[in-house]
């Protein structure tokens, strides 16, 4: 019988794999299927609807089986999980494959949009971009409290810190003179990447079409100045890398 939905469950090291035919009933059952040998697998498969959980890699294998002619449908993961047997017996990856591959064909599901190459980019670039940013503010959290202990109470003002280090800094043991330089020296690397980024975000919304804002910030004074327009580039590039156009919705409104 001609195989017409596959469930996958995708893993690290090994992916199980589960088909059935229009009728429903499984023809392809393997429980273990290496990385390398997926895409050979899926390839030889006659076009199909493919089912996969939204996790990680989800959606650079559904581009790939796209390439192959199947139609990818990512789902999130509390969607399948109802479609999963109860007890030991459904606590494996095959069961998982199988619960996926049922979950897919339910008429009502609301599947995950696929993200093309340009848009997951860009989400890496935000999303490292607020990895420093929050490593910044613990570095100056850990900075904030190392002095703390000395009877020096900075300020929440990271500018008001810095200034109270420097002007403190002398009545410090030695030792911690050495922690405040060093972490004074690892703000400010953070801060440059930070500084970096910025600007690849805001030449990469500059040339997004997805990105460019519909109303003419030059007109507002309040947002016409640099950073004003590095701000509103940076939302609208997040936006764009996170959310599907309406267009894409059969149902949208």
């Amino acid at each position: 019988m001609t195989i017409t939905t596959v469930g996958i469950d995708l893993v690290k090291k090994g992916f199980a794999v589960h088909g059935v035919d229009q009728n429903g009933k499984a023809v392809l059952i393997k429980s273990r299927v290496t990385r390398t040998a997926l895409p050979g697998l899926i390839a030889g498969l006659p076009p199909c609807v493919i089912g996969m959980e939204a996790c990680s890699g989800a959606h650079y294998w559904a581009r790939l089986f796209r390439q192959y002619g199947h139609e990818p449908r990512l789902m999130a993961a509390k969607f399948v999980s109802p479609y999963r047997m109860a007890g030991k017996s459904g606590k494996n990856d095959a069961a998982d494959a199988q619960a996926i591959c049922e979950a897919v064909c339910r008429p009502h599901m609301r599947f995950v949009p696929v993200k093309d190459e340009s848009q997951q980019a860009m989400q890496c670039l935000h999303r490292t971009r607020q990895g420093f940013i929050e490593e910044k503010t613990a570095t100056y959290n850990r900075l904030r409290g190392l002095i703390s202990e000395f009877g020096v109470i900075a300020p929440q003002s990271t500018d008001a810190l810095r200034h109270m280090v420097s002007a403190q800094k002398d009545s410090l043991p030695l030792q911690v003179q050495q922690c405040v330089d060093d972490l004074l020296e690892h703000v400010a690397r953070i801060e440059a990447n930070i500084a970096e980024y910025d600007r690849i975000l805001f030449r990469m919304a500059k040339s997004d079409h997805r990105s460019q804002c519909q109303q003419r910030v030059k007109s507002d004074p309040l947002t016409a100045t640099t950073n004003g327009l590095i701000l509103i580039h940076l939302v609208y590039s997040g936006l764009a890398s996170a959310i599907t156009p309406a267009f894409r919705f059969c149902f949208s409104r």
